[in-house]
């Protein structure tokens, strides 16, 4: 349990340093910048998921005797463990982000949508009426909720093939040496 712990704090801690990176740089302050702080969370989460939870993976395996097998549903298990405990402390840091160190985040998210819809041609009914629907979407809480659903599900994926590579057979004991 201490295993999946650490490396689901450690995986959550980098990635609450990537969130914070760019907003210091300022890629949440500005709609213009808010395409490019996206492509960058996710390439930069995805490369995060999946160095965690590999090391994850590899941590537990190297708990497990080399007499005892470390099958894929083990290797799975332990990937998907990371996971949770990383999208359970992610709730707790997009919340604490969103409410009370960049509040003003759901806001530029909904007026960079409205430009994309404005751009698309959608008229201004239609717009003011998706604009409704998706502030009751960007609710904090709710999008804790669905990230901790996103998150456990994307880190399964990667914990799916992650596990084919670090899966482990037992192996055989040696006898001992006879002097």
């Amino acid at each position: 349990m201490k295993t999946y712990l650490t490396y689901g704090f450690f995986m959550t801690l980098a990635g609450a340093v990537l969130t914070m990176g760019l907003y210091f740089l300022g890629f949440h302050s500005d709609v213009d910048k808010l395409h490019s702080a996206q492509t960058i969370s996710t390439i930069g989460g995805l490369a995060i998921g999946i160095t965690f939870i590999a090391l994850g993976i590899k941590a537990r395996r190297a708990e497990v005797p080399a007499t005892e097998d470390f099958s894929y549903g083990r290797a799975v298990g332990a990937g998907v463990m990371v996971g949770l405990f990383a999208a359970l402390f992610g709730m707790v840091t997009n919340l604490l982000y969103m409410q009370v160190i960049n509040p003003g985040l759901t806001d530029l998210m909904v007026q960079a949508q409205i430009a994309k819809w404005d751009a698309a041609g959608l008229s201004s009914a239609r717009i003011e009426q998706a604009e409704k629907m998706m502030r009751k979407m960007m609710n904090p809480a709710l999008q804790a909720v669905f990230g901790l659903i996103f998150g456990v599900i994307i880190c399964t994926v990667i914990s799916l093939v992650a596990a084919a590579f670090l899966k482990r057979p037992a192996t055989a004991e040696q006898p001992p040496v006879a002097a």
